[in-house]
C-alpha cells in the first residue's frame, strides 16, 4: 500500500504544479508518518545529511565556476575561435554556434548556462545574417545539451555520488559520446545549409585564427585542469571543482578583466542562488530515495523486472522508455536521484557497466531538457531569444531525430562509453 501511497501523493503534487522538489518531500514524509516507524526527527537528519555527502561537494564550485564564466566574456571568445574553425564552410555560423556550445560545456558543466551564454551572442548574429528565427534557436536549445554531457557534467557528480562510481571515469566516459553528438548535429548542419543555400563566413587568416584560439585558450584550460588533475592525482573530482572556481575567478577578473572586482559579489549571491535551489532539489531527492530503500520498493521492482525475464538488451529499452517519460516531468537530477536506486541494482545484475549505464542516461536527460512540459532549456531558449514556448518547441523538435540516434549508439554500443576510459586504463 505505501508504495503507491507514495507515488500518487508525488504524481498529485506534480499534477496541480507544486515544485518538483517539495512534491518529493511531500510525498517523502507523508509515507513515513503513515507507514513506516520513523520520527519527523530522523528524518530531518536524513535531510542534513545529505548536503555532508563528500562528492556533492563539487556542484556549488562548478556552479560558481560556471557563473563566472557565463557572466564574463569567456563565451564570447570561444563563440569567435569556433567561427574562425568553421565560419567558412556552408553553413558555418550555426556549426560555429554547435562547436562554441561543445566548447562552453566543457567548462559550465550546465546546459541552461550553455544556452544563455552561447544563445546571447549567436541567435541575433545567426539571424542577422540570414538564418531563420527557428532554424537558431533550435541549434541552440539542443547543442546546449551537451552541457550535462560533455565534463565536468554536474548530472554526472550526482549520479556517481549517489551509485559511488567514480566521478572521473564518468568524466572521461562521456568525451567520446559528446564528441559523436557534435559532429552529428554539425553534419545535420551541413546537410540543411546545403539544401538551403544557408550564407558562409569569410574564411579567416592563420594570424585571425591563431589570435581566437589564443583568446579562448585561457577557458579551455579549465577542462585540462580539471581532468589533467584528476588523473595525475593531484586532487580529487570535489577539490577540482573548487579549484575550477578559484581558475574561473582569476581568468574572468585578473585576465579577461571582463568582471571587477565590485561585480564579484553580485557573482557570489547568483551563484548562492542557483546552488540553494539545486542542493534543496537534491536533498529532497535524496529522502525520496530513502523511503524507497525503506519501503523495499526498489527490491520488489528488481524482482519483478528479472522476473520477465528480460535479457540486457531489452531491459536497457525498458529503461531508456522509462528515462524519456520522467525526463519530461522533471529535471535531470531529480530523474537520476529517483529512479538510479531502482535501474542500477538491476543493470549490475545483468553485467552493465556502472559508467556505460551513467552516460545513457545523462543521455536520456539530454532529451528530456528539449521535450516540454518541463525541458529547462525549452524555456531558457524562449527567454533568450524572445520566442513564444510553442515556437521553441516547434523549433527543437526536430533535432530529436539526431538525440535518439545517437542515444540508441551509446545504448547498444558500450564501447562508446568505456573505450576511452579503458585506453587510459581506468576500468
Amino acid at each position: 500500500m505505501s508504495p503507491i501511497f507514495l507515488l500518487v501523493i508525488l504524481f498529485s503534487c506534480l499534477a496541480m504544479g507544486i515544485p518538483v522538489a517539495i512534491s518529493l518531500g511531500l510525498a517523502s514524509i507523508s509515507t513515513i508518518l503513515l507507514f513506516a516507524d520513523q520520527s519527523l526527527l530522523s528524518l530531518a537528519q536524513r535531510f542534513f545529511h545529505t548536503m555532508q555527502i563528500y562528492p556533492l561537494l563539487a556542484v556549488p564550485f562548478f556552479i560558481l565556476a560556471a557563473t563566472f564564466m557565463t557572466t564574463g566574456g569567456v563565451a564570447k571568445r570561444m563563440v569567435d575561435f569556433a567561427n574562425a574553425l568553421v565560419g567558412h564552410f556552408r553553413g558555418g555560423l550555426a556549426m560555429s554556434a554547435l562547436l562554441a556550445c561543445a566548447f562552453f560545456s566543457a567548462v559550465s558543466g550546465s546546459a541552461p548556462a550553455t544556452v544563455v551564454a552561447v544563445g546571447s551572442v549567436m541567435i541575433g548574429g545567426m539571424i542577422s545574417s540570414g538564418y531563420t528565427q527557428r532554424f537558431a534557436s533550435g541549434v541552440i536549445c539542443n547543442a546546449g545539451t551537451l552541457g550535462i554531457l560533455i565534463p565536468p557534467s554536474l548530472v554526472m557528480v550526482i549520479y556517481g555520488a549517489v551509485t559511488e562510481t567514480s566521478i572521473g571515469n564518468l568524466f572521461i566516459a562521456g568525451m567520446l559520446p559528446g564528441l559523436i553528438l557534435t559532429m552529428a548535429m554539425m553534419a545535420t548542419v551541413a546537410v540543411i545549409a546545403r539544401r538551403q543555400d544557408l550564407p558562409r563566413q569569410p574564411r579567416a587568416t592563420l594570424k585571425e585564427l591563431f589570435r581566437a584560439g589564443w583568446e579562448a585558450l585561457w577557458g579551455l584550460i579549465l577542462l585540462v585542469i580539471i581532468l589533467g588533475g584528476i588523473y595525475a592525482g593531484i586532487f580529487t573530482p570535489t577539490e577540482a571543482a573548487a579549484v575550477s572556481a578559484v581558475y574561473a575567478f582569476l581568468i574572468a577578473v585578473f585576465v579577461y578583466k571582463d568582471i571587477t572586482l565590485k561585480d564579484v559579489p553580485k557573482v557570489l549571491t547568483e551563484s548562492a542562488k542557483t546552488t540553494a535551489m539545486l542542493m534543496f532539489i537534491i536533498a529532497n531527492a535524496y529522502l525520496f530515495a530513502f523511503v524507497l530503500t525503506t519501503e523495499q520498493i526498489p527490491q520488489a521492482a528488481s524482482e519483478w523486472i528479472v522476473g520477465l525475464g528480460l535479457p540486457p538488451w531489452g531491459f536497457l529499452i525498458v529503461v531508456n522508455i522509462l528515462l524519456l517519460v520522467f525526463g519530461n516531468f522533471m529535471e535531470p537530477t531529480s530523474v537520476v536521484l529517483i529512479l538510479t536506486p531502482i535501474i542500477f541494482p538491476i543493470a549490475t545484475s545483468m553485467g552493465i557497466d556502472p559508467i556505460h549505464l551513467g552516460v545513457m542516461m545523462v543521455l536520456n536527460m539530454q532529451i528530456g531538457l528539449v521535450t516540454p512540459p518541463v525541458g529547462l532549456n525549452l524555456f531558457v531558449t524562449a527567454s533568450v531569444a524572445k520566442m513564444s514556448m510553442e515556437e521553441v518547441i516547434r523549433a527543437a523538435f526536430p533535432w530529436l531525430i539526431v538525440l535518439l540516434s545517437v542515444l540508441i549508439i551509446v545504448t547498444y554500443i558500450p564501447a562508446v562509453s568505456l573505450i576511452v576510459p579503458s585506453l587510459l586504463g581506468v576500468l
